[in-house]
């Protein structure tokens, strides 16, 4: 029996990818073997990753000039490929909106001159700065802002108008859960175990002008131009996670695309954030206009009744929702897959837990 899977990542995918997948685990059509034995150099192969990349173009409807890379290491990679392929001038701009455009911040440092322009540590996260052209520093190579923020639940309600400086965008927990102006940025990345496919995958969507640029010690298979050239097979890419999200960017596109995915999560998240907002039992942190879709956070005020929350939570089928250990409380992630029975199932005992266990 399937549970509602809460988790922030890896999370809950499609149920009807994961049948189809468990249908071709053993054969892909007729080839005789599984995804996971098959050469990435092989005809079949070839199809599903050209495959993938076409689905994910047509569904984010990305411009032509703009190359798409399925790469690995995770967002966290990133963080120091982003600065060693477009820092040209040793200078970049960072928004701190939580812990992981913190951490992309620091590493960042290691490469150049990089600036923290404006950050929300003061409130611990629970808002997102507003940023204008003229809070870019002169020569910035890059502006660096990360989308949805996993942990604190937050979320950025407008796109930085960073003017002729590239906007870089760690999109790990909302890509695909609406639309998105891709042209607005120089640069996009996701680690895809969140909205998309399995860990392991990491989606880069980057700018042909801004390829080309990266300095000469980097290693070779952090270089964007070389993985551009090579059609993302530089070295062995990770090849049963690229052919699940190309099941999952067509599940999209089956569901209506992301218009339609965006109407379905503002129902989901409605949901939850009416409830949080109907009752003083659960304390919802955010700020109201920079709540996430994806990810919701919520505390008792009590680490204890918030321990025991996350404990009856799991037992009654509700798993993963105890919150991050650098927050505590809880976060219920309700991305693509989670359907809209697993949200109210999860309000219902709320209900029912704070009913149960009275405050003071």
């Amino acid at each position: 029996m399937r549970v509602y899977n809460f988790s922030a990542g890896p999370s809950m995918l499609p149920l009807p990818v994961l049948e189809k997948a468990a249908s071709e685990l053993v054969e892909y059509g007729d080839s005789g073997m599984s995804v996971m034995e098959m050469s990435h150099r092989s005809k079949p192969y070839d199809k599903i990753i050209t495959g993938a990349e076409a689905s994910l173009r047509s569904v984010m409807k990305i411009p032509d000039n703009y190359k798409v890379l399925f790469l690995q290491g995770g967002a966290s990679l990133q963080f120091c490929s982003v600065p060693l392929n477009l820092m040209v001038n040793k200078k970049a701009d960072y928004v701190l909106s939580g812990q992981f455009s913190t951490k992309a911040f620091k590493e960042a440092q290691k490469y150049g001159d990089a600036a923290a322009i404006a950050s929300s540590k003061d409130k611990n996260f629970t808002y997102i700065p507003q940023i204008s052209r003229s809070d870019i520093r002169e020569g910035a190579d890059y502006l660096h802002v990360c989308f949805n923020n996993t942990i604190y639940g937050t979320k950025f309600n407008y796109i930085p108008d960073t003017g002729d400086v590239p906007l870089v965008a760690d999109m790990s927990s909302c890509i695909l859960s609406e639309p998105v102006d891709v042209s607005k940025f120089g640069l996009i990345y996701a680690g895809a175990q969140k909205n998309v496919a399995p860990a392991g995958l990491t989606i880069v969507i980057v700018r042909e002008d801004l390829i080309g640029h990266a300095r000469e010690d980097i290693p070779a298979v952090m270089d964007y131009k070389i993985q551009a050239d090579n059609g993302s097979m530089y070295n062995t890419p990770p090849c049963w996670p690229i052919y699940i999200a190309g099941m999952v960017f067509d599940w999209v596109a089956e569901m209506g695309g992301l218009e339609a995915m965006k109407a379905y999560n503002e129902k989901k998240a409605a949901v939850l954030y009416d409830y949080l907002d109907s009752q003083s039992y659960y304390i919802a942190p955010v700020e109201k206009e920079y709540r996430s879709m994806m990810n919701v956070t919520f505390v008792t005020g009590d680490a204890e009744l918030d321990a025991k929350f996350a404990s009856e939570a799991a037992a009654a089928g509700l798993k993963n929702v105890k919150g991050h250990r650098s927050v505590g409380g809880m976060r219920a992630s309700i991305y693509n897959a989670m359907p809209i029975e697993g949200v109210k199932t999860l309000v219902a005992f709320m209900e029912k837990f704070a009913k149960e266990n009275p405050k003071g």
